[in-house]
């Protein structure tokens, strides 16, 4: 299960004429299917002109996949050079749960949240973004006491992979914990290792959560509220999920819905898409869409008319 640590690409430096272009872009994208080869997630993501992309590093509804080939490594950063997709990030699949209550679903999730870091590290992915657990009634504390526990011993097992965890904010569905910023902030501040940690921010869980970002100003005082209580919270942000949500603030009902179609409201994702701190953080949908991405369009489209002249 160990990792060889090996130098990355430096795609930042690779086309000049390129850099310049995504300097002055929003990280904007979408999760991408990684159907047929993880490098036509690429190619996808390019097709409607994303300049950010999510993707899971295996089939997110599986335990454990065969190991990446060379050649499927190859590839993926052959496409990730060419195309010059300025960010790229993994999603964890959604069976993990280290705060498991069963010994062999628990063993299960360890290592397979191991072997997809490994993964993302080989594609030279900067973060995998993963659900913190459910506790299944042995209590908040006790859970995310397990969760840091967790998180140590995969650590202890590929201390050499650079890609770090990045705990998403959850909508506090049945017992999943990751729903209130403290509870982000213990796993954070109860591991040996918190510099290899991150946080992605979803917006309809947040607002499922109970968060109030339904204006600039509630939004911002909710950030004032993440800065006070995340260790290094400016830092640690590494990606936003913009989506809206079917459920009402506060009911922690995790429904994702179509950008302006759900109960956060326009003005929330215009904050997101004008606020100078997030501009250079990558922004995904996790939206319903078929397979030619005409949804993702229509969204994009949606938030990139949010950007103000003066952002």
């Amino acid at each position: 299960m160990k990792s060889k640590s090996q130098p990355r690409r430096d795609f930042s430096r690779d086309k000049k004429s390129a850099i310049s272009n995504q300097q002055s872009e929003i990280l904007l994208g979408a999760h991408m299917s990684i159907a047929g080869g993880v490098h036509l997630a690429i190619e996808r993501a390019c097709s409607i002109n994303c300049t950010a992309m999510q993707i899971f590093v295996k089939n997110n509804m599986q335990w454990f996949a065969r190991p990446l080939s060379t050649e499927e490594i190859r590839v993926f950063l052959d496409h990730r050079q060419r195309r010059q997709l300025a960010s790229v990030f993994a999603h964890a699949n959604y069976l993990i749960n280290l705060a498991a209550t069963n010994s062999q679903f628990h063993a299960n999730s360890l290592r397979a949240l191991a072997e997809e870091l490994i993964r993302a590290d080989q594609l030279e992915l900067p973060f995998l973004v993963m659900h913190p657990g459910a506790h299944l009634g042995t209590g908040e504390e006790a859970g995310l006491e397990k969760i840091a526990a967790s998180i140590d011993a995969i650590w202890r097992v590929i201390p050499k992979v650079k890609t770090k965890i990045a705990l998403e904010t959850t909508a506090g569905q049945g017992s999943c914990l990751g729903h209130r910023f403290e509870q982000v902030a213990h796993v954070i501040n109860n591991v040996r290792e918190p510099e290899r940690l991150s946080v992605c921010l979803d917006t309809a869980h947040i607002f499922a959560a109970g968060y109030d970002i339904s204006s600039e100003i509630a939004a911002k005082k909710t950030f004032r509220e993440f800065d006070r209580i995340i260790p290094q919270a400016r830092d640690r942000l590494a990606a936003i999920h913009l989506n809206d949500s079917k459920a009402a603030r506060g009911s922690r009902v995790d429904r994702h819905a179509h950008i302006g179609k759900g109960e956060v409201g326009l003005a929330a994702f215009r904050f997101f898409m004008n606020e100078p701190r997030f501009r250079r953080i990558p922004k995904v949908l996790e939206t319903p869409k078929g397979k030619e991405l005409k949804e993702d369009v229509v969204n994009l489209k949606t938030l990139r008319r949010l950007i103000s002249s003066s952002s």
